[in-house]
């Protein structure tokens, strides 16, 4: 879950932002009063968060690399792209 103070940050690049428990969000010293523009770009990271989580599950799902490339060695690379690569790509496809 994107928060609010994610969002400032990547809404205020070479800023300081901080948040002070439940007293609030400070840009510059300067507390957040208007959270119009923070909450839109709370919205559009997370649908981009969400739009990843296929390549997330893929890297979790995907063996070491070790494992990989010795498997490409003895295998050789289209036989990797088919026992390893493919049927990991088939169970979290991309979404377009």
């Amino acid at each position: 879950m994107i928060t609010r103070y994610e969002a400032t940050v990547a809404l205020n690049a070479g800023k300081c932002v901080f948040q002070d428990g439940d007293i609030g969000l400070f840009i510059d010293d300067v507390k957040v009063i208007d959270f119009t523009e923070i909450d839109k770009k709370v919205l559009e990271l997370q649908a981009e968060y969400d739009a990843q989580e296929y390549a997330r599950n893929r890297k979790i799902e995907y063996p070491p690399m070790a494992d990989q490339l010795d498997y490409m060695f003895h295998n050789g690379f289209d036989k990797w792209k088919e026992d390893i690569v493919q049927p990991v790509k088939d169970k979290y496809p991309k979404s377009e």
